[in-house]
């Protein structure tokens, strides 16, 4: 499902709307950047909130659109990672973003999302938890489930791991005792 979703270079033009795939993102007020899976691009006759695009000219106002392998999840989890998505663009592009999509493989449907600011509030929230607990040297524990076998970040979050604190990792994991 990701194969040309990872291509950066491998652009689509799809009726009105042109397809940015692997587009990098950052936000230096949340501290969050990461990579979009399709970042859309949408005609706009508003005159005062769009982007440009050397390639393609007219204005254009930015649809993220996040890929999930599975089926929408009883939380709110993807929801964020899109929000947050979208609050890297605003930043960047100086622009307010209404909407954006995950589209579930398992279901082959595209769920539209409304980018409130009540979203926006929560992502800046789990934005600053995370960098609280940077800033004390804790991990937290991953919630191993079913999914995580077949997750793309399994060995990242390491679902089997220790959780408690970076110095618990390292002894369990890394550090061997001599005798």
């Amino acid at each position: 499902m990701h194969q040309h979703v990872d291509d950066p270079f491998y652009r689509q033009k799809m009726g009105n709307h042109i397809c940015l795939r692997a587009v990098s993102l950052a936000s230096k007020e949340l501290g969050l950047y990461g990579v979009s899976d399709i970042i859309e691009l949408h005609p706009t006759d508003n005159e005062k909130n769009f982007i440009t695009h050397p390639l393609y000219p007219g204005r254009w106002i930015p649809f993220p659109v996040e890929y999930k392998h599975g089926k929408p999840k009883g939380d709110d989890v993807d929801v964020v990672q899109l929000v947050a998505q979208a609050m890297c663009l605003e930043e960047v592009y100086g622009i307010r973003i209404q909407q954006g999509a995950i589209y579930y493989g398992k279901t082959r449907r595209r769920l539209d999302v409304d980018i409130t600011d009540n979203l926006r509030d929560t992502v800046k929230s789990y934005a600053e938890s995370m960098h609280e607990m940077f800033r004390q040297g804790k991990t937290p524990s991953a919630v191993k489930q079913a999914y995580c076998h077949c997750c793309s970040l399994k060995d990242i979050c390491m679902p089997n791991s220790v959780g408690g604190s970076v110095s618990n990792y390292l002894k369990t994991n890394l550090y061997e005792e001599t005798t």
